[in-house]
């Protein structure tokens, strides 16, 4: 049986951090899929398109990655997908609660599905995608932070 990750978020965008986690993953998966999370009541700022295009093209290297969208939930798409795997990344105690939470919650909805949770890296603990969007609204180039 294949090892299937999703590894789930909006994306918006998607940092160098979620590529740094992403290449620390591929070797404890066969496959991760990059499930870009669509929620038509949340306004994103970049528009859907185009995100799938910036991830397509930081992965492009790795045959084992696809990218896919979904509306559903996360243990729900990891069905549909044959994923076993929940694929998270952890900056900040803060993020290690939440988490927690959501892995909770998944486990009761889907317990056969496992979240695996990794560490950013230090270089990447301060990068986020909210970060991104913050310094860009005031002019700043934010090139190097994006995947």
């Amino acid at each position: 049986m294949d090892r299937i990750a999703i590894f789930p978020g909006s994306f918006d965008p998607m940092t160098t951090g979620h590529l740094a986690l992403l290449k620390r993953a591929l070797p404890l998966f066969d496959k991760i899929i990059i499930a870009v999370g669509v929620n038509k009541d949340k306004r994103s700022t970049f528009p859907l398109d185009e995100r799938l295009d910036r991830i397509r093209r930081a992965v492009s290297a790795m045959p084992q990655v696809e990218v896919a969208t979904y509306e559903t939930l996360t243990t729900d798409f990891c069905h549909e997908k044959g994923a076993r795997f929940i694929l998270r990344g952890i900056r900040s105690v803060i993020d290690c609660e939440y988490e927690r939470t959501l892995a909770d919650i998944n486990r009761t909805l889907a317990p056969d599905i496992e979240t695996v949770l990794l560490f950013a890296e230090p270089s990447q603990a301060a990068v986020s995608s909210s970060m991104i969007r913050e310094l860009q609204s005031f002019g700043k180039d934010v090139s190097d932070f994006l995947a």
